[in-house]
């Protein structure tokens, strides 16, 4: 890790500087006026932490079991669509990564390598495959198919994207992958978002999604997913506690709090501040995950302390990779273990198991006392 390099802010920074234009306003940018992307991050400091102290904490376990995979740290990584705009060898190195830290790796449909790259360039890697239900269920299915042979441990299916947010800088942009990629994991160019036709003065991706994702999307739709593999099914964009409920009756068996990385609906709430409710509803029965806004280990372990079994990171394993391929990703995931280690120390906690809601408080709870 560079000594340079003391936060994701950094890196964030950095990746800023060497990146072309378009490239980072596509992995940067949230939804129309980007409210909800900054309180993705300012959410969490409106959450205190409450530390326990003389617990000796000279030994401490990170350790989580995640949908049945044992991960050494509850940071895991979220999806992120094209990353080899970011580096040559995108979701491969990512992938490797993960494998070194021992956490787990989301591939998101949308991937600049194949499902089957991905899997051969950490075989022993834990991931899992975010999937769009396509408006051709063939085609749908198809990806499943691929990733549960290839090893794949999970189904994250993303349920909050029937069209694509309205983001103004791709729109500004007229975002398109560069001309050498193609989403790979998909044969026709129009599937693989290359086509030569053009994607007019919108935002490419937009176009992308409305020709191609399906808007009927609905809960019939998540019992057929549930009828066609054995992998479990995580539902991607829950932030009502009345649809993780709703999730409960078509046997899920996880739900990921998240807004899409505010990319989709501006004006959302933050995630951190929708997870307890979401806790409640659920009552603990399937683990519940959480993305959005996830910089610091502190942000980390209050996550932990409102219920999430796991945390899962997006942008800042970006900017690892932008700025040094599967070494980069692997010093931003060690930064972020480092930050969760020290702050479950000085929080007095030896272990997860020792995490519990009393450790956190929302800013502001004594003084209405």
């Amino acid at each position: 890790m560079s000594a340079t390099f003391v936060s994701v802010h950094d890196y964030e920074q950095e990746a800023k500087r060497i990146l072309p234009k378009a490239v980072f306003d596509y992995y940067f940018s949230g939804a129309d006026e980007q409210e909800t992307l900054a309180d993705n991050v300012a959410a969490f400091s409106r959450w205190r932490l409450f530390p326990r102290v003389l617990r000796d904490v000279s030994r401490l376990d990170l350790s989580v079991s995640v949908l049945g995979q044992q991960l050494s740290m509850p940071v895991c990584v979220a999806a992120t669509a094209m990353q080899r705009m970011a580096h040559p060898d995108g979701e491969t190195a990512t992938m490797r990564a993960c494998s070194s830290a021992g956490t787990g790796m989301m591939l998101s449909s949308w991937a600049t390598s194949t499902i089957e790259e991905v899997a051969e360039a950490a075989p022993d890697g834990v991931r899992w495959m975010q999937l769009y239900i396509y408006k051709d269920r063939d085609l749908t299915l198809s990806l499943v198919r691929r990733a549960e042979k290839a090893g794949y441990k999970g189904i994250f299916v993303t349920v909050d994207t029937p069209y694509l947010g309205r983001r103004r800088n791709d729109v500004r942009n007229r975002f398109k992958l560069p001309s050498h990629l193609r989403m790979a994991n998909f044969a026709s160019p129009d599937l693989a978002f290359s086509s030569k036709e053009g994607y007019g003065d919108d935002s490419g991706l937009a176009v992308y999604v409305a020709q191609a994702i399906d808007p009927t999307l609905q809960w019939e739709h998540i019992a057929w997913l549930k009828s066609v593999t054995s992998l479990p099914v995580v539902l991607k964009g829950v932030l009502r506690a009345e649809d993780a409920v709703e999730a409960l009756k078509y046997g899920v068996d996880g739900i990921l709090v998240s807004n899409h990385g505010a990319r989709q609906l501006d004006s959302v709430p933050a995630t951190i501040d929708v997870l307890p409710e979401i806790m409640e509803a659920v009552g603990g029965r399937v683990e519940v995950f959480l993305d959005g806004g996830v910089r610091r280990g502190t942000d980390v372990l209050k996550a932990l302390a409102l219920g999430a079994r796991a945390v899962f990171v997006g942008r800042p394993v970006l900017w690892g990779l932008a700025c040094g391929g599967d070494k980069g990703v692997s010093d931003v995931l060690q930064m972020l273990r480092e930050e969760l280690h020290l702050a479950l120390a000085l929080a007095g906690c030896r272990s997860l198991k020792e995490v519990d809601k009393s450790l956190v408080k929302k800013s502001g709870f004594y003084s209405r006392i």
